[in-house]
């Protein structure tokens, strides 16, 4: 991922020295279930242990990783050659990847690293869900216009469009548990899965040291279905990303400035027009967004590889897998800081809510005039036929309904039905489904 859109965290868990970090880690780790099956010398392990603790692999080792792969062109044996260079331990050496293939390392220490990735991804949504709630626990019983096709409808709870994003975070958190769950499996089951030169008690070992759990069964690799499903996650994440974004967007436009993201002293809006205050953190995680979903296309074709194996998935996921992850990483923590300084206006609220001139509240006329004892069509059509006059004459819908002849419903009882009031009535009920 480019430096403009990753994170610090993002960075040094997907940097090239710390996968082989991890890769070393499932070597030493093998090794120690090697020496308690009696198949390799004692101590061999706990020495390289030990080594990687006091010299940590750096961007040096990378790079010799990188001087080997330029003649061996092959990535895992070029890192366990470095890796032995590197212990000065010629026994160590001997018995690494005993019994091994290089999907057994690779996978089961992306596995790790795309586990600890999404602890960081979920650890961020739960601070975008603490904003939302925030948000709409601020505004829980302040009216505002809803809007269907873009266009004024009835009023609500400006608190509930927060309240309705939390709730998509909170599924969000489930998906993205889901996958953690479903990726954090370790394989250790040879060339072709079926365990012929390592005994599944290597499996075992590593996987427990990792907070893994054995793959059930393999090929080569782990079935790719479980990548697909950790990109669908984060999708679907970014989806939800992009419905919060677009919202508050057009929240800010000129005409509507019901909200807007925050404007830091310092920011220019525009090199041409200073008076702009743009979205463009907004527009940002919308772009963000398309680029989450694309990252799922390809992952659902890396499901279906050749026999045990080919390598058609590979180049997919050194692109897609740090990326999609950091991308996630990013837009949720970018999300959260602009959901914690977000302004609201709420004389625009109200400005809004009365823009149509009475509008909005045609519902509750209909139903008041059926309830008064007019057939439904002929309340419809005298409630619209007012409506009609009123956009093409500026009046508001109550003064033409007081004129309307055919109209019962007059004075106080006609006006107690242009109040908000009771669009909110079942606004606490709804809270209480989330326990706020």
């Amino acid at each position: 991922m480019i430096a403009r859109y990753q994170t610090p965290e993002m960075a040094a868990l997907w940097s090239e020295e710390n996968r082989y970090r991890m890769w070393a880690l499932v070597e030493a780790y093998a090794l120690e279930a090697w020496e308690a099956l009696g198949e390799v010398p004692r101590g061999l392990a706990s020495r390289l242990l030990k080594k990687l603790e006091e010299k940590p692999l750096t961007e040096a080792f990378a790079q010799r990783v990188t001087e080997i792969e330029a003649q061996t062109h092959h990535d895992l044996v070029a890192f366990t050659r470095a890796l032995t260079e590197w212990t000065e331990d010629e026994e160590v050496g001997r018995y690494l990847h005993l019994g091994l293939t290089s999907s057994d390392i690779v996978d089961t220490a992306q596995n790790a690293l795309l586990v600890q990735a999404l602890d960081l991804i979920l650890e961020e949504a739960r601070k975008v869900q603490e904003a939302l709630k925030a948000l709409a626990l601020r505004y829980k019983h302040t009216p505002a216009v809803a809007r269907t096709h873009g266009v004024h409808a009835e009023p609500t709870s400006f608190g509930l469009r927060f309240l309705s994003f939390y709730a998509a975070f909170q599924r969000d958190e489930e998906r993205l548990r889901r996958a953690k769950e479903t990726i954090g499996v370790a394989m250790l089951s040879g060339s072709v899965g079926n365990y012929a030169h390592v005994p599944p008690e290597v499996e075992a070992h590593v996987a427990r040291r990792l907070g893994l759990r054995p793959e059930p069964i393999s090929t080569q690799v782990v079935p790719r279905d479980r990548h697909a499903e950790v990109l669908s996650a984060l999708a679907i994440l970014g989806g939800n990303v992009e419905r919060v974004a677009v919202e508050l967007r057009h929240l800010q436009r000129t005409e509507v400035l019901e909200a807007q993201e925050p404007f830091r002293e310092g920011q220019t809006g525009s090199s041409s027009m200073p008076h702009k205050k743009n979205p463009v953190g907004l527009e940002n995680l919308t772009g963000v967004a398309r680029l989450l979903r694309g990252y799922l296309h390809p992952a659902l074709e890396n499901i279906a590889l050749w026999h045990e194996r080919d390598i058609s998935h590979s180049s997919v996921e050194r692109v897609a897998l740090p990326d999609a992850t950091t991308l996630a990483h990013y837009a949720l923590r970018r999300l959260g800081g602009i959901l914690r300084g977000l302004r609201v206006f709420e004389e625009n609220l109200r400005r809004n809510l009365e823009l149509t001139r009475g509008l909005i509240y045609s519902q509750r006329v209909l139903n008041a005039l059926i309830a008064s004892g007019l057939p439904r069509e002929r309340a419809y059509a005298l409630v619209q036929r007012n409506a009609l006059r009123s956009w093409e004459e500026g009046k508001s819908l109550l003064e033409l309904l007081e004129e309307d002849p055919e109209n019962p419903l007059k004075g106080e009882e006609l006006r107690t039905l242009f109040d908000p009031a009771p669009f909110l009535e079942h606004v606490d009920a709804i809270y209480a489904r989330f326990g706020l």
